[in-house]
């Protein structure tokens, strides 16, 4: 399969240097990389990107704002191409150089890969990722961003941002700036999510992402998704969400114990 990465990232020395930012980024391990696929590719992506409307899946509540799709047959075929190509062998290799994971491999079902978007006041609150694709039974280790956002000004907002463990300080930020891809760790303390965005009517916040895993072993513990509001929220937004998110816990927990593994377990994030 050819590579679709752009080639100056295959170099051994580009590779280590894109590891070390990786590996001593703060909250989390997680690195912004520009440029990630190569330009035609990029280009071709960001000109066909379906519209927002035509995304079926909608997630709206207290804690976020956005649409998202993964059966991307439905689109043009280098949508397809891609999520091939994050599915490969090479693709594989090269995010566990980058990561320092062994035996990483993604999935073709919604925690697999797909696309993101949200219009104007989109937004996702901080939250940690659920850490497993529970029909295949994997353990979720790695999120690939890729950002299609074609003159997209700091103004806007919509910065992936890395927050403390308590969620009381943001640490980082990655802009969703046209072809620059976000890699990150997903564990209990990987506090992530974007501020609800100002952008024009005829704009849109865009990505395909990729979730990597590894096998889950036999002492590996499930732990749902969980949503945290930021210190600036309302007293009323804080305890609604903190009642929410205990709730869904739970009854995830209850219905996993059953072996119950039709329930829509579609990430919540980016």
């Amino acid at each position: 399969m050819k590579n679709l990465l752009n080639p100056s990232l295959l170099d051994e020395a580009k590779i280590k240097e894109i590891r070390s930012a990786f590996e001593n980024a703060q909250p989390c391990k997680h690195v912004a990389v520009p440029n990630f696929l190569n330009e035609e590719l990029a280009n071709t992506l960001y000109e066909n990107f379906p519209k927002l409307e035509a995304l079926n899946v909608k997630r709206k509540s207290i804690n976020e704002n956005k649409s998202e799709e993964y059966h991307l047959e439905r689109y043009h075929p280098a949508f397809n191409q891609l999520r091939d190509f994050m599915n490969s062998p090479e693709m594989y290799e090269w995010v566990s150089k980058v990561t320092g994971i062994e035996g990483l491999r993604s999935t073709y079902d919604s925690l697999g890969s797909g696309v993101h978007q949200g219009g104007p006041g989109s937004f996702v609150d901080v939250h940690v990722d659920i850490n497993m694709n529970p029909v295949a039974n994997l353990h979720r280790r790695i999120n690939v961003l890729i950002y299609l956002n074609k003159h997209w000004k700091d103004e806007y907002g919509g910065a992936l941002e890395f927050w403390d463990k308590d969620v009381k300080n943001c640490i980082s930020k990655v802009m969703p700036y046209f072809n620059q891809a976000a890699i990150m760790v997903t564990d209990e303390t990987s506090y992530h999510g974007y501020a609800k965005i100002n952008i024009p009517d005829h704009e849109s916040r865009k990505s395909f992402y990729c979730y990597y895993y590894t096998p889950a072993g036999k002492d590996f513990v499930f732990r749902d998704s969980r949503f945290k509001t930021r210190p600036d929220e309302s007293v009323t937004k804080t305890a609604i969400t903190e009642v929410k998110e205990t709730l869904k816990i739970n009854i995830k927990r209850f219905l996993k114990a059953l072996g119950i593994k039709s329930l829509d377990f579609q990430d919540k994030n980016k």
